[in-house]
């Protein structure tokens, strides 16, 4: 039997990269005619499916061009791309240099390894994609999955036994068509982000900071403030950015998983991709497109993913909530230092286009909605126990700030004003619970607080208590 399904993915396959125009022979007239009987124009299909032709060549086996993607977003990144000149890098150069002497001066964590640099678009593009793949690959996987089974569950009896077993290859048209439009969404981002981390994840190359000089050119279009500040205050947010990620090595770890995790949860609406399947038609390939791209085939979050969502969104605020009031500290000196920060808030709270077509695509939107509040929550940190104290809370994950301490920072501030006064730490249930562990003192397990209910011990009497084992 599996011989037998080896044959028909191979028979698929074949017929599939004939009329993608791969196999350099024409169709076999018998498989063309099972093409018309059905009411399907072969022609129609070929020039339907031209483009996945390079995805049989590239694809991994059964899985998704990510070279495709690549290509993509390099294509569009680079149409319009006009390079940094060797006025905007020495620009830049001076900026990164005075906004490190800036930070020194404001926090405790260490300056990078590598010097910042001014980067094109497509080398945003390079840089970050390993990111955005890794991001992305779970509902990529989710999607050719669904795509697979709705494509074999809506192919009529008479071609069964054409596509049984030809799994691979439908993986592949499925991973490539989401292969393409992240490749898009990313290359439309490439237009707009203007530093490596303006995004809230780190999805630069560990310790490395940069600015797309092009795009801060369009970003400060309309600011009207003096560009040098703006320069000034941009490179000094993206050292601070750049710099809490080098420190905190657990930090981007504990980014990515979450935004992974939350990604493998997505699932696709399965009800609504059989409908799009059954009134499929070839000479409107856009449809499948405009689908996949809207997010109309990911259904709403469940309960678990928007507890997720919320955890998330606490945990960018935390991070860009620290960003803000360290780079109001550092550029403190800029006149229109206010004016800057506020926009660069409007801008992360409202995103641009391709943000939401990301959102869209993985079903989720890298929005710090309390970002504000996370501020605040740093600032009284800061006046209250000073930078070290405040800056020391990244050295380890157990001692972040959690969701309440943004709601209200008197309970932290307390901690580390304890911690610094030699104090032990204010003991809670956590602690109640392990000196009674230790102590052999744990309440009866549910169903046994009756009285004629059974000792644990009772029930083995070769069971090793407190004073030893019993005899039998």
């Amino acid at each position: 039997m599996a011989d037998d399904d080896r044959n028909s993915e191979d028979d698929f396959e074949q017929l599939l990269r004939q009329l993608f125009g791969g196999a350099g022979v024409s169709p076999d007239p018998e498989q063309l005619e099972q093409l018309r009987a059905l009411g399907v124009d072969p022609a129609m299909m070929q020039n339907m499916m031209a483009q996945l032709h390079a995805a049989f060549k590239d694809a991994p086996e059964g899985g998704i061009s990510w070279d495709l993607a690549k290509r993509q977003a390099l294509h569009t990144a680079n149409q319009s791309d006009r390079g940094v000149t060797g006025g905007q890098r020495g620009e830049f150069d001076q900026a990164f240099a005075l906004a490190t002497l800036w930070l020194g001066e404001v926090t405790a964590i260490s300056d990078l390894a590598a010097p910042a640099q001014a980067i094109t678009r497509g080398g945003w593009v390079e840089a970050t994609l390993p990111v955005w793949q890794e991001l992305a690959e779970p509902v990529a996987t989710s999607i050719a999955d669904a795509m697979t089974e709705a494509m074999r569950s809506q192919a009529p009896e008479e071609m069964q036994q054409l596509i049984q077993g030809a799994g691979r290859a439908m993986r592949t048209i499925a991973g490539s068509l989401f292969a393409t439009q992240l490749g898009q969404v990313i290359g439309q981002l490439s237009l707009q982000v203007v530093s490596g981390g303006d995004v809230g994840i780190p999805i630069m190359p560990a310790g490395q900071a940069a600015i797309l000089p092009q795009n801060f050119a369009d970003f400060g279009r309309d600011l009207q403030v003096p560009e040098d500040q703006l320069a000034l205050y941009l490179a000094t947010r993206e050292l601070a950015h750049a710099r809490l990620f080098r420190h905190a090595k657990w930090l981007r770890l504990h980014v990515i998983a979450q935004v992974s995790g939350f990604a493998r949860g997505v699932h696709v609406d399965t009800d609504a991709l059989a409908d799009l399947a059954s009134r499929f038609d070839p000479a409107n390939p856009d449809e499948l497109r405009e689908a996949l791209q809207s997010g109309a085939l990911l259904p709403s979050h469940s309960e678990a993913q928007t507890e997720a969502l919320t955890r998330l969104e606490n945990l960018l605020a935390t991070i860009e909530g620290w960003v803000e009031v360290v780079t109001a500290d550092a550029t403190a000196r800029l006149p229109s230092a206010d004016r800057i920060a506020e926009a660069v808030r409007r801008r992360r709270a409202v995103g641009g286009p391709a943000e939401k077509a990301l959102g869209s695509l993985v079903g989720l939107e890298l929005r710090p909605r309390r970002m504000r509040e996370a501020a605040a929550m740093w600032r009284a940190v800061t006046e209250a126990v000073g930078v070290a104290g405040r800056d020391g809370l990244w050295d380890y994950p157990d001692l972040m700030p959690q969701a309440s301490d943004i709601d209200d920072p008197s309970a932290l501030i307390e901690r580390l004003r304890a911690h610094s006064r030699g104090e032990a730490p204010a003991r809670d249930e956590m602690d109640d619970a392990l000196d009674a562990l230790l102590r052999g003192d744990l309440p009866p397990a549910q169903g046994e607080d009756g009285p004629d209910a059974m000792n644990a011990d009772d029930a083995d009497p070769g069971h090793d208590g407190p004073e030893g084992p019993r005899p039998v």
